[in-house]
């Protein structure tokens, strides 16, 4: 070993999935075989993520090799960021290499899998090399494969939001019974338009963020929000009570604490970006858009509400889909549609006035694939983006970013519920989005715990 400085050898997933990984690695090593370069030569081709990413990963290597020289190969180039390309704290001081020999070995693995010439090119490497060799792959067959082979070998986890996904931000904390007594002596309160505040010290205990609620468990009149943080000192407002049916939001009303917080973030104009995490039931769409249509049909604070989501199959594809941009999304709106039976008026009035208000509230709420997303810009909207745990970092970034002046941006996802392949709990877009929003001033989160579908609903979340 030579002082801890290890060799990491990239598989051509790691590569496809995050292009600037061969800049994350900081003073180690990069080795790339042969195989891998093959295999990006024939992952370029098409318009998907893998591909484009596949052709940046060129990109890079090419910019590597015009700027330091061919020559430089045989010893290895040195990494180097490209500029603009943020990376964080920690630049790479490592360098680069690349297979240039053995293209014929590891006759006792057999070459008839690409995966194979890759692990003859580490075995090689590992025999000629005094440094430590370590292989990383997303691929969970070839690193038991690897180790079989006896090498070591490590998922790729840069783009990992959190390590264990229990230490997830939750946006609701319950606080100590003492509270009052605690806060006692340093307490300050004040009304300002209608609204009670407290400036309390927080203790070294207290990890608090902007517009995280707080609450003394058995007491509904003790609900605040962080107002704001300076120091040591917090700033609580007192939250709004939407469990009565007198301040019902588009005649939707909370029924538990959760529920309260959530309508707390989505009413309040000065939140711009709300996440709301939760298992089947527990009322995240028929709450958003609730609140959206408050907020647009009453308030006028938003021209339309814009919904979308991904559009991943639970099960088998069903083919193409006709009709327009639309229509196509219509059949993945499901939820969309059974709320709006929920939200709307009562089914005594005649049949004219009811299509009537079905065709107003249908011209407000507008269906968007998140295929043609990028480079647009939303001017006072209020977006939903339904299912958003089976989007990657990447995705969840080119959405949020389509935000501009007066808009508002809702999350909903489940993560128990992630139905695409490559993505876990710690790796999915919503949990990174939780995760990076938490301490903005504009940001609020709430995972709502408690189903309020059906008894069956409930039991089946339980037990199956």
């Amino acid at each position: 070993m030579t002082h801890g400085k290890r060799l990491y050898v990239l598989d051509t997933n790691v590569l496809m999935h995050d292009p600037t990984a061969l800049f994350k690695f900081e003073e180690h090593d990069i080795y790339l075989p042969m195989q891998v370069i093959e295999e990006l030569d024939n992952g370029k081709k098409g318009s998907s993520e893998a591909a484009r990413n596949a052709r940046q990963v060129s990109r890079f290597i090419n910019e590597l090799i015009e700027e330091q020289g061919a020559d430089k190969i045989a010893t290895g180039l040195t990494l180097r960021p490209p500029g603009g390309l943020s990376l964080g704290t920690d630049p790479a001081r490592g360098v680069l290499r690349f297979q240039t020999e053995g293209f014929g070995g590891g006759q006792r693995l057999g070459l008839s899998m690409a995966d194979n010439h890759i692990l003859a090119a580490i075995l090689a490497l590992k025999n000629s090399t005094g440094q430590e060799v370590v292989f990383v792959s997303k691929d969970i067959n070839l690193r038991i494969k690897a180790a079989i082979s006896g090498i070591a070998s490590e998922d790729y986890e840069n783009d990992r939001a959190l390590d264990d996904f229990n230490l997830l931000f939750t946006g609701a904390t319950a606080l100590p019974e003492d509270f009052w007594q605690r806060t006692g002596k340093a307490l300050r309160s004040w009304t300002d338009k209608g609204r009670t505040y407290y400036e309390v010290q927080m203790s070294a205990a207290d990890t608090w963020y902007p517009n995280q609620f707080l609450y003394l468990p058995g007491d509904e009149q003790s609900e605040f929000r962080v107002a704001h943080i300076q120091g040591d000192k917090a700033v609580l407002q007192i939250v709004d009570d939407y469990r009565s049916q007198q301040h019902s939001v588009w005649g939707i009303s909370a029924r538990n604490r959760e529920q309260n917080f959530a309508l707390n973030a989505l009413m309040d104009p000065d939140i711009d970006f709300v996440t709301l995490l939760g298992t089947a039931g527990t009322g995240k769409t028929l709450l958003t858009l609730a609140a959206g249509l408050a907020q647009t049909m009453d308030a006028q604070r938003y021209r339309e509400i814009i919904m979308t989501r991904a559009t991943v199959n639970v099960g088998e594809d069903i083919g193409f889909l006709p009709g327009t941009e639309e229509e196509k999304m219509t059949p993945w709106m499901g939820a969309l549609t059974d709320n709006l039976e929920v939200l709307m008026p009562s089914r005594k009035s005649g049949s004219w006035e009811q299509q009537a208000t079905h065709d107003l509230l249908a011209s407000r709420i507008k269906i968007r694939a998140m295929n043609f997303m990028r480079g647009r810009t939303f001017l006072s909207r209020y977006v939903i983006l339904d299912e958003a745990q089976n989007l990657t970092p990447k995705q969840v970034k080119t959405l949020v970013t389509r935000a501009g002046p007066g808009t508002k941006i809702v999350c909903l996802g489940n993560v128990e519920q992630i139905d695409t392949p490559y993505l876990t709990e710690t790796t999915s877009g919503l949990t990174y989005l939780v995760d990076r929003f938490k301490g903005w001033a504009h940001s609020a989160h709430v995972t709502l715990r408690r189903g309020e579908r059906s008894r069956l609903a409930d039991h089946a979340s339980e037990v199956l």
